[in-house]
C-alpha cells in the first residue's frame, strides 16, 4: 500500500474525540490483561509555541490511553515536533529523526510521527518520504491536532500519511498536559502575516488566526484555578491579535480581560512586534496589577536601511518612540530584544546604528543572533552576504557592550527584595534555588521543595550581568507582582 498524502481539503470525518475514543479502544484491547499502558516520548525543538503544541500533542497522547516516558526505547509512540527557524535547528530535528531507525528495526509495531515547521517545507517532506521511510506520520505545523485521526487510521492498516495542512479552523476540545502545574503556555494565535525578508514562520505556520477571546479567558480562568501563578499569552505576533476576527477586540482588551481574573498570578506575553505596539497596549500593560514588569520588543537592527531590507515596516524613530512611551508609563519595566547580526548588505555604519539603540534603549537582556539564510525567504537570496568573520566580529562586539549594560543595569538590585516565583533547584546545586522575578530576571538563592512553584521573597546580596543572587526573606519585595 502507497504513502497516503491528505490535502487541505479532505474531511476530518468526525471530531478528534472521536478519533481519541476510537485509538483508546484499539489501546485497551492491544494492552489488556498485561497491566501496562503503552508509552509516548516527545522531542520538542524550537520555540515556546512548539512547546505549547507538544503540551497539546501530550494530551492527546494521554487521553489516548499512553503514558510518557524519558526514553524513546520505552515507547510505543515516537513524536518529533521539529523547528525550521534556522538550519541548525532542522539538522537536529533529522538527526533525532535518524537515531529512531534503530528503534523501529528492533520493534517495527512502534509508531513514528514527525511534525512542526521543519515538515511543512516541501524539500523536506520529501526528504522525510525518501530518506526516512520509518516515519509512519508527517503532520505540518497545522495539522498536530489531527493526530488521533491519523494515529487511527495507522493502527489500522494504512501505511505512511502525510497530512501537511491542517486547514484555518483552530479546534477548541484539545486536552492539554503541563509540563508544569505553576505556570503555562497559553496560545492565542497562531500564524503570521508580516513577511519579514529573514523570517520562514508565515510560510509554514500559515497567515494570521485567532482564537475567540472568550475561550482564551476561560482557558486562563480554569489555569488560575488550578493553582497556575505565570500565564504566558503565545502568538507570532501577540500584538496582531484579533484582527482577522473583525469584532472590534484587540490584544489590549484581552490584556484587560485576562488581567480580571482573581487570583494571585502573573501576566507574559510574547512575541511583539513594534508596528504594532500601539499606546492602548501600553496603557492596558501599564494599568494591569497582573501584567509582568517585561516588555519583550525585538528591534532586530537599528539601522533604518536593514530595516527597510528586512521589511520590518517601522524605523528607529519609530521604534524609540514607542520605548520612550513604554519607560513613560512603567518606569520599572525590564525591557528585551532580538537583534539579528551580519544581514545581508549590513555595513559597518548599519551595525553601529545598532549599537547606537542599545547604548539608548539599556536593554536588561538582548537575544542577539548571527545571521543565518533560510531556504525559500527573500533574504536567503539577496547579494553582498556578510562573510562569517565579520559576522562573529561583530556578533563578540555587540555581545561585550550588552554584558557590560546588564551587569550595570543589575546592580541596582544589590540589597533590595524581590518577588521570585521559584522554578526548583540548580542541576549542580540541590541546594541552590533558581527562579524569576517579575522583569523576568534569574535569580539563585537557597531554598528548599516546598518552595517550587511558589512565590518567595528574596533579598539580593550580588548580581552579574545575567543573575542575581542572594537569600529568601520575609522582608516585604519593592514590587509585589
Amino acid at each position: 500500500m502507497s504513502d497516503t498524502r491528505i490535502a487541505r481539503g479532505d474531511p476530518i470525518c468526525g471530531s478528534q474525540q472521536h478519533y481519541i475514543e476510537l485509538v483508546s479502544e484499539i489501546i485497551a484491547q492491544r494492552t489488556a490483561g498485561t497491566g501496562k499502558l503503552p508509552g509516548v516520548y516527545i522531542m520538542t525543538f524550537g520555540c515556546q509555541q512548539n512547546e505549547a503544541d507538544s503540551e497539546r500533542l501530550a494530551g492527546v497522547a494521554e487521553a489516548m490511553g499512553y503514558v510518557a516516558v524519558d526514553n524513546p526505547r520505552d515507547a510505543s509512540l515516537i513524536i518529533t515536533n521539529t523547528c525550521a527557524v534556522r538550519e541548525h535547528a532542522e539538522q537536529k530535528a533529522l538527526s533525532a529523526i535518524g537515531r529512531y531507525k534503530h528503534i523501529k528495526n528492533e520493534n517495527p509495531s512502534t509508531i513514528v510521527v514527525a511534525c512542526g515547521c521543519m515538515t511543512a517545507q516541501e524539500h523536506r517532506q520529501n526528504e522525510l518520504k525518501q530518506r526516512y521511510p520509518y516515519v509512519d506520520i508527517v503532520l505540518g505545523s497545522s495539522a498536530w491536532q489531527r493526530l488521533p485521526e491519523l494515529l487511527y487510521r495507522r493502527l489500522t492498516g494504512e501505511k505512511r500519511l502525510f497530512c501537511l495542512d491542517g486547514g484555518d479552523a483552530i479546534p477548541e476540545d484539545i486536552p492539554v498536559k503541563h509540563e508544569f502545574s505553576y505556570k503555562a503556555w497559553l496560545p492565542i494565535m497562531y500564524g503570521c502575516n508580516n513577511f519579514c525578508s529573514y523570517c520562514i514562520v508565515p510560510y509554514v505556520r500559515g497567515r494570521e488566526r485567532s482564537r475567540r477571546p472568550e475561550d482564551i479567558v476561560a482557558e486562563a480562568r480554569e489555569l488560575v484555578a488550578r493553582g497556575c501563578r505565570d500565564i504566558t499569552l503565545l502568538g507570532q505576533n501577540v500584538n496582531s491579535y484579533g484582527k482577522d476576527l473583525d469584532i472590534g477586540y484587540d490584544f489590549a482588551d484581552l490584556i484587560k480581560d485576562v488581567s480580571a481574573i482573581d487570583g494571585d498570578f502573573r501576566l507574559r506575553f510574547m512575541t511583539s512586534h513594534p508596528k504594532d505596539a500601539t499606546r492602548k497596549l501600553i496603557d492596558a500593560l501599564a494599568a494591569s496589577d497582573k501584567a509582568a514588569r517585561h516588555f519583550h520588543l525585538p528591534l532586530q537592527s537599528g539601522s533604518d536601511r536593514i530595516l527597510k531590507a528586512m521589511n520590518r515596516r517601522y524605523d528607529r524613530a519609530k521604534y524609540l518612540d514607542t520605548v520612550a512611551y513604554i519607560r513613560e508609563k512603567m518606569p520599572d519595566i525590564a525591557l528585551t530584544t532580538d537583534i539579528i547580526v551580519g544581514f545581508p548588505g549590513e555595513a559597518e555604519e548599519d551595525f553601529e546604528d545598532t549599537l547606537d539603540i542599545i547604548r539608548r534603549v539599556r536593554y536588561d537582556m538582548i537575544f542577539s543572533f548571527v545571521f543565518s539564510p533560510r531556504r525559500g525567504t527573500p533574504a536567503a537570496e539577496m547579494e553582498n552576504q556578510v562573510p562569517v568573520e565579520i559576522k562573529t566580529q561583530r556578533y563578540l562586539a555587540l555581545v561585550e557592550l550588552q554584558n557590560a549594560v546588564s551587569e550595570e543595569i543589575n546592580r541596582k538590585f544589590k540589597d533590595s527584595v524581590v518577588r521570585v516565583l521559584c522554578d526548583g533547584p540548580s542541576k549542580t546545586n540541590k541546594s541552590i534555588y533558581s527562579g524569576r522575578t517579575s522583569g523576568n530576571k534569574i535569580v539563585f538563592f537557597h531554598g528548599e521543595p516546598a518552595d517550587i512553584g511558589n512565590f518567595v521573597n528574596v533579598k539580593i546580596e550580588r548580581t552579574e550581568a545575567f543573575a542575581l543572587h542572594g537569600e529568601k526573606t520575609d522582608e516585604a519585595p519593592f514590587d509585589k507582582r
